[in-house]
């Protein structure tokens, strides 16, 4: 058996075929301080293996759409073209006709099972699929992971060949026992955004509804007959192209197989069901203005809270060592400040496992960005003459991608709340993730903390960590990077080009899924600029789509020195587009946001907007030190 520890898919072809012997592949994916325990008792039997992929794994790397064109592969490190568009995993996969070595959702067990589509329920917010799913093998008990997917009609707007529409998990079923699955699937994501007149549309047609356990082994089970197209929501132009690109054009395969599974579902006699999509109602967004103070006095709640010496870098938290930043104080009294703690991720609590502390002040020694990050692998720390050493021992918890391989919102509602435990242990407010980028292409460094290729994977993931970490009302997460962060090769500056419809469809839908289904307390913007305009400077994606669009009511925060490059985000600018905070906060953020609402470039009003929110948010997460 090969045991792959890899945090992105790797090019096995060649292994799988040259080395004899391997019988199986076992893909752990960085599961965290605990997975040599799990690995054992895979490897035992004492458990049945049950997750699936969440991304698709090529022949070779060159089969992947961005392949050639990616990061540094093309010489050019400020542009990056989204020429594939729509078509990113299995969607260019299966669209295209490219035979993947291990395709998006599968996942080998133990055991076998059979899934039984029993009926659809048509309702007033999308459809019911009910499947029964039974264990048929004969010695292990395990779970099954039901996937549907929706065919849509190849008519009108140039459409994938398949997509998920919705999935869920088993209990534990013995062998012989049968377990009823519920699926609901939303009408937006039966529908595809048009360019030409900005909406979310379902067009016309009969779409194809399909249940199996990955996106290869399905069957088709019902057809949804929708007589007129239907307009979901209206939007927005956001983003504008600042550079023609070719796209990908229209998949001929997908039409070809379009006709080919129409006459398998005629020839068996395949439900047809009549599905009359409605508009939906847009979320108010009402946002908590500061109105009292003068707006000078509001600004230092604009940026993180600025120490004493920092250098061009910022600093690190003071109140608890290896946090990643604080924001200003609200004065409580009695010498007490109210502020939050935020402490990054990506595989848990990321802080500094020992710091000194004076004994006789108890003045904390701390570490500027540098020296904590990577428990200080990164510079080399001072240690101090009278001071003691004190512990703060995190859990490293799998990493994103081995979470979303599990299928299974539940345990990762149940993840949150272990996270939640350990911020109220170290006094964290926010903890900066879940991170939800998409697995656009797998030379991404970031992808083994991200979730998915799949955008509603993705944003269901995100949403059940989200409401595990903010159920006890104390604790928030930041979703992040808000949006296309897709590469690390100048990723402070590289721009990424990208059809309106390929960012809602793909890079934006994630985020709209979890914050619509748990409203989390803050999102990060990345570096990144977005069809020019960088990420934290656009009023397009943080006011215009999040909060006009999606109801969006939390704290925008910037990634972390977005502003210190002299080319990078502009600070008043974040300001204007309703990136509420810069962070970690240096003093040249201060002075262009003072210098700019003096000149009358920034308005007061979009001062107190940004103001308070943060405002709110600390009195609402915010510790008394």
């Amino acid at each position: 058996m090969l045991v792959l520890n890899t945090g992105a898919p790797a090019e096995l072809t060649g292994i799988l075929q040259e080395v004899p012997g391997i019988k199986a592949v076992l893909n752990i994916s960085l599961p965290g301080q605990e997975g040599g325990s799990a690995v054992a008792d895979v490897l035992y039997g004492r458990t049945v293996p049950c997750g699936k992929l969440t991304t698709t794994w090529a022949v070779h790397y060159e089969d992947y759409p961005s392949a050639s064109s990616y990061g540094y592969l093309d010489g050019n490190l400020e542009r990056e073209e989204y020429r594939e568009g729509i078509y990113v995993g299995y969607r260019y996969f299966n669209s295209f006709g490219i035979k993947p070595l291990f395709p998006f959702g599968y996942g080998l067990s133990y055991t076998s099972f059979q899934i039984k589509f029993e009926d659809i329920k048509v309702t007033e917010t999308g459809i019911k699929v009910i499947v029964n799913v039974e264990n048929t093998g004969k010695h292990y008990p395990g779970r099954e992971v039901v996937q549907v997917y929706i065919t849509p009609p190849q008519t009108g707007i140039a459409k994938e060949y398949q997509r998920l529409a919705g999935f869920a998990k088993t209990d534990v079923l013995k062998p012989g026992d049968t377990q009823q699955i519920i699926i609901e699937i939303e009408q937006k994501q039966i529908a595809s955004f048009s360019e030409q007149i900005d909406a979310w549309i379902i067009e016309n047609g009969r779409y194809g509804v399909w249940t199996g356990n990955s996106s290869v082994s399905l069957e088709p089970v019902a057809l949804l007959e929708v007589k007129e197209t239907v307009l979901l929501e209206h939007t927005s132009s956001i983003c504008k192209k600042m550079a023609a690109f070719q796209e990908l054009g229209e998949a001929e395969y997908a039409k070809e197989q379009n006709s080919q599974w129409l006459a398998l579902a005629e020839e068996k006699n395949v439900p047809v069901f009549t599905f009359k999509p409605h508009k939906e109602e847009k979320k108010e967004f009402k946002t908590p203005y500061a109105g009292e103070g003068q707006a000078e006095e509001l600004i230092k709640f604009l940026h993180g809270k600025i120490t004493e010496g920092t250098s061009h870098l910022g600093s690190a938290g003071i109140l608890v060592p290896g946090s990643a930043g604080e924001t200003a104080e609200i004065p409580e009294g009695a010498g007490k400040e109210r502020l939050i703690v935020m402490a990054d991720g990506p595989a848990g609590l990321r802080l500094q496992q020992s710091y000194e502390a004076d004994h006789k002040t108890g003045k904390i020694y701390c570490e500027g960005v540098l020296g904590s990050l990577e428990n200080g692998f990164l510079k080399e720390r001072e240690h101090h003459k009278d001071a003691d050493t004190y512990y703060q021992y995190c859990t490293a918890f799998p990493a994103g991608t081995a979470l979303a391989q599990t299928w299974d919102p539940g345990l990762l509602e149940e993840f949150g709340r272990a996270v939640a435990e350990e911020m109220e242990e170290f006094h964290i407010g926010l903890w900066l993730a879940p991170g939800m980028n998409i697995h656009r292409n797998p030379l991404c460094g970031r992808n083994f903390e991200y979730y998915s290729e799949d955008p509603l994977l993705s944003g269901i993931m995100a949403a059940a960590v989200t409401n595990g970490v903010q159920s006890n009302g104390k604790c928030g997460v930041t979703i992040k990077h808000f949006a296309c962060n897709n590469q690390e090769d100048n990723r402070m500056g590289v721009d990424a080009c990208i059809s309106q419809r390929a960012l809602r469809e793909i890079y934006l839908r994630g985020f709209e899924i979890a914050v619509k289904k748990s409203a989390p307390a803050a999102i990060m913007t990345s570096y990144n600029r977005i069809n020019g305009v960088y990420a934290s400077n656009s009023k397009d994606i943080c006011t215009t789509v999040a909060r006009g669009e999606w109801g969006f009511n939390g704290v925008f925060i910037s990634d972390w020195n977005t502003t210190v490059p002299e080319d990078g985000s502009i600070p008043w600018k974040c300001v204007a587009a309703g990136n509420d905070i810069i962070m970690p906060g240096n003093p040249g953020d201060d002075e262009n946001i003072r210098k700019a609402y003096t000149e009358g470039k920034l308005a007061e009003e979009d001062i107190r907007a940004c103001a308070g929110r943060v405002i709110a948010l600390i009195n609402k997460l915010g510790s008394l030190y």
